[in-house]
C-alpha cells in the first residue's frame, strides 16, 4: 500500500519506535521502503494485519500522536471479539486538554466506563491500581464543570493507614489528613491551572475533604468523587451514598484486593457492589490489568499478585477440608 509521507512517519513514530512494536506484534511479516508499505504471509494474516494499520493510520489522522504503547492497545482493541468500537473512536475521544495535552481514556474499558459516567447518576469504577480509575474521573468532574453542568466538585477519601498509624504523625489534624487527600490535588493540578485552583477552593467550587466531613450534608449540583472507597465501612458507604441530591453526579473509585480497613473489617466497597447490583442508574464498570496505564510492569506485578492470592485460597481452602476431614474422623 501507498501510504502518504506525513501520515508514515505517523504510523512510524521518531526513529521508527512504532514500526519496531508493529514488526514484533503483527502475525504478517511487515516492510517498508519510502511511502510504500508491503506485508507478506498467508492470506488470513495479511488481512489481520492489513486491519491493524488501516486503524493506525485512521488515528494518525485524528491528530493523535501514536506510540508503542497505543499501538498494542490498538491491537488490544481490534483483537476483542465483542468491541463496539474502533481503536480511532476509543483513543481519540479527548476529554479535556490542557496546554496541549489531551487526557482520552486508553483502552475499550476504559471508554465504557467514561461512557458510563456520562450515562448515569452513581458510577462504582472497580479495578486494580494503574486503571485510571479515579484519574478518568477527575477528568470528568473538570469537564462537567467546565460545560456548567454542576457548579461544584467535591472530592473525597477515606482517611485509612496502609500499615501505618495517623496518631503518632506529628502535625496538627489537617496536617496529618492532607497527605491523604494528595493524589487528588495531583490529579486536579494536572487538569486545571495551578494558580486557579486555590480561588476555586477558597471560593468553595472545589473541595477536597476526608469522608468524615460529609456526613450530615446534601449535595446538590455536585461532581463528587470518592476515591479509595475500598476503605470506607458499610455504614460509610451508605452514608456516603445517602448524600445525593439534585442534579448531582457520583463516581466511586476502589480496588477491591487492596483493602486496609483495621480488625477485619468488611469492606463498604464490596458490600455495596453486592446490595446495589441490579438498580436502574447505577453501573459498576469493571477495569482490569489490561487497563493498567502505567509502566507495563505494573500490569505484570497486578496479575502475579492475583495468582499468588488466588493460590492461597485454593491452599487455604484445601487445609480446611483436611481439617475438617480429621475432626470428623475423631468424632466417629
Amino acid at each position: 500500500m501507498e501510504i502518504g509521507q506525513q501520515e508514515m512517519l505517523g504510523l512510524l513514530g521518531p526513529a521508527d519506535v512504532n514500526l519496531r512494536t508493529l514488526e514484533s506484534q503483527l502475525p504478517a511479516s511487515i516492510h517498508v521502503r519510502g511511502d510504500r508499505l508491503s506485508l507478506s504471509g498467508p492470506s488470513a494474516e495479511v488481512a489481520a494485519s492489513e486491519r491493524v494499520i488501516a486503524e493506525l493510520l485512521a488515528l494518525v489522522r485524528t491528530g493523535t500522536e501514536l506510540t508503542p504503547d497505543l499501538v498494542r492497545q490498538s491491537m488490544s482493541i481490534i483483537s476483542d471479539d465483542e468491541v463496539e468500537a474502533t481503536p480511532a473512536q476509543v483513543l481519540s475521544l479527548d476529554i479535556i486538554a490542557r496546554r496541549g495535552r489531551a487526557i482520552r481514556p486508553k483502552t475499550l474499558n476504559q471508554k465504557r466506563y467514561v461512557d458510563a459516567i456520562d450515562a448515569n447518576t452513581i458510577v462504582f469504577g472497580l479495578g486494580p491500581a494503574g486503571t485510571g480509575k479515579t484519574y478518568l474521573a477527575m477528568a470528568k468532574a473538570v469537564q462537567a464543570l467546565q460545560r456548567k453542568e454542576v457548579s461544584r466538585i467535591i472530592l473525597t477519601r477515606p482517611a485509612v493507614e496502609a500499615g501505618e498509624r495517623l496518631g503518632f504523625l506529628p502535625g496538627s489534624l489537617s496536617e496529618k489528613i492532607d497527605p491523604y487527600l494528595r493524589p487528588l490535588y495531583d490529579a486536579l493540578h494536572d487538569m486545571m491551572d495551578p494558580e486557579a485552583i486555590p480561588k476555586l477552593m477558597e471560593a468553595g467550587v472545589i473541595e477536597v475533604a476526608p469522608l468524615a466531613y460529609m456526613r450530615g450534608r446534601t449535595l446538590n449540583d455536585a461532581f463528587i468523587i470518592l476515591d479509595e472507597a475500598q476503605n470506607t465501612t458499610g455504614e460509610q458507604m451508605k452514608m456516603f451514598l445517602t448524600r445525593l441530591g439534585f442534579g448531582a453526579k457520583m463516581v466511586v473509585t476502589g480496588d477491591t484486593t487492596q483493602v486496609d480497613l483495621p480488625g477485619g473489617k468488611q469492606s463498604g466497597l464490596r458490600t455495596a457492589t453486592r446490595i446495589l447490583d441490579g438498580i436502574d442508574d447505577i453501573y459498576f464498570a469493571e477495569l482490569t490489568s489490561a487497563d493498567v496505564v502505567r509502566h507495563r510492569l505494573v500490569a505484570d506485578i497486578v496479575d502475579a499478585y492475583g495468582r499468588a492470592e488466588e493460590g492461597d485460597v485454593l491452599a487455604g481452602n484445601r487445609a480446611q477440608r483436611r481439617a475438617q476431614g480429621g475432626q470428623t474422623g475423631r468424632r466417629r
